[in-house]
């Protein structure tokens, strides 16, 4: 009786691996930007990033100190590297923004305030697969990422130098 059910186990296995290899070779899983996640990508997606930055997230506090100095070189990496995605201090998203999949957050109307910074560190220096979220550790120092970072953490509690260099970042919407 066991070699009985152990064989029908194995085979529906089967059965279901091989409908999951035909429904992407296919075409039948949507490739497309446009075009809502089914249920079950959304979820492992969101499932593995949140244990992979549980893991792999510093624990440390962020090492760039908390100065008009740092908080105006974070906004300004900001402008350079995140903006079009993510936004101005505006809100407005982009042409680029509006037809990413998954949608960037606009950080000025939902910021990351309240993420460990830990967090949004390794958001920045990995990237996010499947996302248009690019990795950064190639192209941006590690002090300049945690520049990046202090802004982030600080957006909504910014030195007056900072807020005007976040206030003058020209918007990247449409008709703006």
């Amino acid at each position: 009786m066991f070699k009985g059910i152990a064989t029908g186990v194995l085979a529906t296995l089967v059965l279901g691996l091989l409908g999951a290899y035909l429904c992407v070779v296919m075409g039948l899983m949507p490739a497309n930007a446009d075009a809502k996640p089914p249920r079950l990508e959304s979820w492992a997606a969101r499932k593995s990033l949140h244990a992979t930055i549980a893991r792999e997230a510093p624990k440390i506090p962020n090492p760039v100190a908390m100065s008009d100095v740092n908080l105006i070189a974070g906004v300004k990496l900001y402008a350079a590297n995140c903006v079009v995605c993510h936004g101005a201090a505006d809100g407005a998203p982009s042409n680029i923004a509006t037809g990413l999949y998954q949608h960037a957050p606009q950080l000025a109307k939902r910021p990351v305030t309240d993420d460990e910074e830990g967090v949004t560190y390794w958001k920045i220096y990995h990237g996010i697969r499947m996302t248009g979220m690019p990795s950064y550790r190639a192209t941006l120092k590690e002090t300049q990422i945690w520049q990046i970072t202090l802004f982030l953490k600080h957006m909504n509690e910014l030195t007056p130098g900072a807020e005007k260099a976040w206030k003058s970042l020209p918007s990247q919407a449409p008709g703006t």
